[in-house]
């Protein structure tokens, strides 16, 4: 049985450790479809699961992109884990 695009994007999502962060396109390309990075943000954007940090996931350019509950709640939690970029 293959894993589905959807369910790699979130396994991989789901490893990424706390202080750390990916971009979207980084997300696409472990998952297998470099490309994709737009289908990332999609599918990270009706994630509710708590125990997939999608906060964790950026843009390439370093600013934050969205957030299912919002980019400033996004700041705020990237502030708490100690990553705080310059967005």
């Amino acid at each position: 049985m293959s894993v589905s695009f959807n369910e790699k994007v979130l396994n991989i999502v789901r490893d990424i450790p706390k202080g750390k962060l990916m971009t979207y396109g980084e997300v696409a390309v472990l998952a297998g479809r470099p490309k994709a990075y737009r289908a990332v943000g999609n599918i990270l954007n009706k994630n509710y699961d708590k125990a997939i940090p999608c906060h964790r996931v950026i843009r390439k350019d370093g600013s934050a992109g969205g957030y299912n509950c919002g980019r400033e709640r996004k700041l705020e939690i990237l502030k708490k884990e100690g990553v705080y970029p310059d967005f």
